[in-house]
């Protein structure tokens, strides 16, 4: 990454999954990119590609802090910051521990929050500056056994709704990514999590439905249909405030607008039964 006048971007999560994929595209498009996860040792792809990679873990405020720092003594900017480290805790309400729920919302909510307000001093400095939060069409309605994850990406939706408002005028931009299914890691995980925690109790119909219904669904798209998206925006004069793909994502998206609350249970609850 010599060349310094390179736009720079920042991006959580990029250990695998969509983080990786933006990644890689954002430095085929020319971009300084600074890939950040815990899992650093899977992050080889990256470096190979010319991005740097950083240990970054966005429940830890040390780490956060020490992140961003070395991006800008290396850089002095951040032009582009992707919050996308993230995951799905599964479960009935009943049954996961509320210190899993503060984990979840840690780390899809206040990770984010706590990223942006370390970035924000030097895009304002700047009048310049892309923040991409990527939620999930889970952020606009919500199914069984997913309450924590529902309730930490519709928080996000919310909190980037303000910020979008309340820093337009430094010249930033707040784009919220919705993705429906993607080929990632997120699906495995979100059936381990249900089946550790409700898997054997009142719910575990349910925990056989959801695993069975993500199996049924097949193979989901690549992760470079999101990419594509935050491509779109970062060339866009205006950037909308959402953009969405993936599977379903359309399709259920439309539903949430144009069904009543309990019209939408029915359909929701289909898959359940």
């Amino acid at each position: 990454m010599e060349n310094q006048d390179k736009p720079v971007a920042l991006i959580t999560g990029a250990s695998s999954g969509m983080g990786k994929d933006f990644a890689l595209r954002l430095i085929a498009e020319g971009y300084a990119v600074y890939g950040g996860a815990r899992r650093i040792e899977r992050m080889q792809e990256i470096e190979a590609a010319g991005g740097k990679v950083i240990a970054l873990d966005v429940t830890d405020d040390t780490s956060m802090v020490a992140a961003v720092e070395e991006v800008i003594r290396e850089r002095g900017r951040i032009d582009v910051l992707i919050n996308n480290a993230g995951y799905g805790q599964f479960g009935a309400l009943e049954d996961v521990p509320l210190a899993e729920g503060r984990r979840q919302i840690e780390t899809n909510l206040l990770g984010p929050a706590r990223l942006t307000q370390l970035c924000l001093p030097h895009m304002r400095k700047r009048k310049f500056g892309k923040i991409f939060n990527i939620t999930s069409i889970g952020g606009k309605l919500a199914t069984p056994l997913g309450g924590w994850y529902h309730a930490s990406k519709y928080a996000l939706e919310g909190y980037s709704d303000s910020l979008r408002n309340e820093v337009r005028r430094f010249g930033i931009d707040v784009v919220v990514i919705e993705p429906g299914g993607i080929e990632t890691e997120w699906s495995g995980i979100a059936c381990d999590e249900a089946e550790r925690y409700s898997g054997q109790g009142p719910y575990g119909d349910y925990v056989a439905k959801f695993r069975s219904g993500q199996k049924r669904l097949g193979t989901n798209p690549p992760p470079s249909v999101i990419s594509d998206l935050i491509v779109k925006a970062l060339k866009a004069k205006r950037p909308a405030a959402r953009y969405h793909g993936g599977r379903l994502a359309g399709p259920l998206l439309f539903l949430r607008r144009v069904l009543s609350d309990r019209m939408l249970d029915k359909v929701i609850m289909s898959a359940f039964r």
